[in-house]
């Protein structure tokens, strides 16, 4: 309302200006302090989006160095399998020679002998070769199924801090500060996920 120049505020004028002013008056008090609110909480999501692109990145790495251990512990499985399979022939070599020996004269029975002494100490080297693949393809399964493990660290890590994000984006629209203090204590528990994850837990 205006009277000889002289224009007078009703309620809804000033709340358009309030609004126009991105929801808070620069010139007061509280103005101030959501200033500083805004500029905080604009800082904090800056870095958690950076930790979390981090956490992220280790999260991929941690699950293809799984794929790849996994698949070192196949290759190796399947190598001793092949051993084995080997070791079975020679046994049934052996076990031949071992008839053969039995059956025949006694002029030919040191020569099947030798042959089967020879297939003895093949069969023995085939099972220490076997032996050491089953066990690297041991070593191998272990070592995915902990690169798995911190995969699934880095992977709650980043998802908390994704949360602690759409917090703050709540939290400056709302201007709510208990939304500001939930989102500073789930970028710790982020956090906290993260440094479990480095430390193998």
């Amino acid at each position: 309302m205006s009277s000889d120049g002289f224009h007078v505020h009703g309620p809804h004028d000033h709340a358009l200006e309030h609004a126009a002013q991105g929801g808070h008056a620069n010139d007061g008090e509280h103005g101030g302090h959501c200033d500083s609110m805004v500029n905080q909480i604009a800082m904090f999501t800056a870095v958690l989006a950076t930790v979390g692109a981090i956490f992220s990145y280790m999260g991929g790495l941690t699950q293809a160095n799984s794929t790849i251990a996994k698949n070192d512990a196949a290759i190796q499985k399947t190598a001793a399998s092949n051993q084995w399979n080997y070791y079975q022939a020679k046994s049934t070599k052996q076990a031949l020679a071992e008839m053969a020996r039995d059956l025949a004269p006694a002029d030919k029975k040191e020569a099947y002998q030798a042959k089967v002494d020879r297939y003895e100490k093949e069969k023995a080297d085939i099972k220490v070769k076997a032996e050491a693949l089953e066990e690297k393809s041991h070593e191998f399964d272990e070592q995915s199924e902990a690169d798995m493990h911190q995969h699934h660290r880095w992977a709650q890590a980043t998802t908390v801090l994704q949360v602690a994000i759409a917090l703050a984006a709540i939290s400056l629209l709302t201007r709510k500060r208990w939304l500001e203090y939930a989102m500073f204590g789930t970028a710790g528990v982020g956090v906290l996920v993260g440094v479990a994850a480095v430390m193998h837990l």
